[in-house]
């Protein structure tokens, strides 16, 4: 077997895949190597015990807490990486997201490059995710071009928040949403459609392939019309080893059904997800890399990110008969409110959008009895559910040296202190408010308070941060290619390279920036 490669491309999430895909048409050697295999399809796809209570597809890991206790990260190795069970909300950074922004906590630091920089590359990234919106009505959204599909229609409930929102002088506007629906303009779906518009979505393996994720967009695409790119499944990369100079990659050393391998490339693009990456890197330390691959600015692994994030079921007294109820988002407080700031203006807040609808079996394991039952003593788990209209809310997530992803000895440790709390809390509050004012009153259940004590730190949806990319390196890991500042032939590709994270989802602009950098490497390879 010749191990030898153009190119080994490391996961085969969105910022794997979507380079790789790009690259392949070179004809150039492309080998990925996934830690995972493919996400069985099967009836538990769409069971909420077996996928949010009994975790069955999350990775079976012990971390350790900042405070010494322990976690099961919910991290998901499978081809596609995460995306396997993301939401697909697929937006752009902000433009002043890419700009210094203060926050009442700090300051959420400018990236090296601009919007502009990555614009084309975000037309890109929506057309080969299917992204579904209509421009022009998210105020903040800075595409000049039109989505690629037309806007997921809201149902009826739905609509009606829409038309309540907009009556008080709000800017709800459809969610961008990476699926695989051929919608005709008038709502209805063509016969070619994969998508079901179920209410199984957020956090759940489509088990129709509907999702617009890393394996169905770019992997199996690829491997269906192009030779030239071999995956191997299965296989771990427990580290990079470099020549004596410490400035060239000179192998992978991979563990695959209990065998030692290893493979030789001329490039390596790191793209295992932002923890997973700083953790391949540290592990990969040598005579010439003391202190891990990389690293000799001492930040792999740190500025770790991945929002302020709650998820509120808004118990209210009329049912909810929605069944796919991620289709609307508002970004009115993203940069914050007038009654929240200062003489130096308002503190920015974040994004509400919609997501799946909770289903009771969800709601049973997560929340304990006494806490939700005390409140509502006559409502079942079904009833609930039924009641109930289902937020996901965020803020930005402040970068912090401290915040960090690391090895003692062989075990994982990941330190996080929340660094917006208070904007998130008003978040919720605005959401509680605006919802009195639409004539909607609701109690408000934070299911992310009833997940258990772990749940804060073990939730890695959208990780971020650990090897951020600028101009010195003594102050980042990865140049503006996102090529690493002290090793030739190393690329990192997921968001491992974001200097800051907006309040909007990241993995639009994990896929832009990953097809940036295929057009750098295509006159490399």
């Amino acid at each position: 077997m010749d191990t030898h490669y153009d190119l080994i491309v490391i996961g085969s999430g969105p910022g794997g895949a979507s380079l790789a895909q790009a690259l392949a048409p070179t004809g150039r050697r492309i080998l990925i190597l996934e830690r995972g295999g493919y996400l069985p399809r099967e009836e538990a796809n769409w069971s909420a015990k077996a996928v949010f209570v009994d975790g069955r597809y999350q990775a079976d890991e012990t971390w350790i807490a900042r405070d010494g206790r322990e976690f099961h990260p919910q991290l998901h190795y499978y081809v596609g990486g995460n995306s396997k069970v993301y939401g697909a909300a697929l937006f752009r950074l902000r433009e002043r997201d890419f700009e210094a922004v203060r926050h009442k906590d700090g300051v959420s630091p400018a990236w090296p490059l601009s919007y502009a920089d990555f614009a084309p590359w975000y037309d890109a990234a929506e057309a080969l995710f299917h992204v579904h919106g209509r421009r022009g009505e998210d105020p903040l959204d800075p595409g000049a071009t039109p989505y690629p599909f037309v806007p997921v229609r809201h149902e009826p409930k739905v609509q009606e928040l829409s038309d309540r929102l907009s009556g008080i002088g709000l800017h709800p506007f459809h969610l961008p949403l990476g699926i695989r629906l051929d919608q005709k303009e008038d709502g209805f779906a063509t016969p070619t459609s994969t998508c079901m518009r179920c209410s199984f979505f957020d956090g759940f393996p489509c088990l129709l392939n509907g999702k617009a994720d890393a394996q169905v967009m770019c992997v199996d695409p690829m491997l269906a019309a192009h030779d030239n790119v071999t995956l191997l499944t299965g296989a771990y990369a427990e580290r990079l080893d470099t020549d004596d100079s410490g400035r060239r990659i000179t192998g992978v050393q991979v563990t695959r059904d209990g065998r030692q391998e290893h493979y030789t490339a001329g490039t390596v693009v790191v793209a295992c997800g932002a923890l997973s990456s700083a953790l391949l890197l540290l592990r990969s330390a040598n005579d010439a890399h003391p202190n891990g691959l990389a690293n000799g600015s001492g930040l792999v692994g740190r500025n770790y990110m991945r929002h302020e994030m709650s998820i509120v079921m808004a118990v209210m007294k009329e049912a909810n008969d929605t069944v796919f109820q991620k289709t609307l988002a508002l970004s009115d407080y993203y940069f914050g409110t007038d009654e929240w700031g200062d003489a130096d203006g308002p503190w920015p807040l974040g994004l509400i959008q919609m997501c799946a609808t909770s289903h009771a079996e969800q709601i049973k394991g997560e929340a304990p009895l006494g806490a939700l039952m005390q409140h509502l003593p006559d409502m079942p788990f079904e009833e609930l559910a039924r009641h109930s209209m289902d937020f996901w809310l965020q803020a930005e997530d402040l970068p912090r040296l401290d915040n960090r992803v690391y090895y003692q000895g062989d075990q994982v440790h990941l330190d996080l202190t929340p660094t917006s709390p208070e904007a998130l809390d008003r978040l919720k509050a605005k959401l509680k408010h605006i919802l009195s004012e639409i004539g909607w009153p609701a109690m408000l259940v934070d299911r992310s308070l009833y997940l258990g004590k772990d749940i804060p730190l073990a939730g890695t949806a959208h990780q971020a941060g650990t090897c951020r990319f600028g101009i010195d390196p003594a102050q980042s890991v990865l140049d503006l290619d996102c090529r690493a500042h002290e090793v030739d032939n190393l690329y990192v590709t997921d968001a491992s390279f974001f200097p800051s994270i907006g309040a909007v989802n990241p993995t639009l602009t994990i896929i832009a920036n990953a097809l940036r950098v295929a057009n750098v490497l295509k006159a490399r390879l």
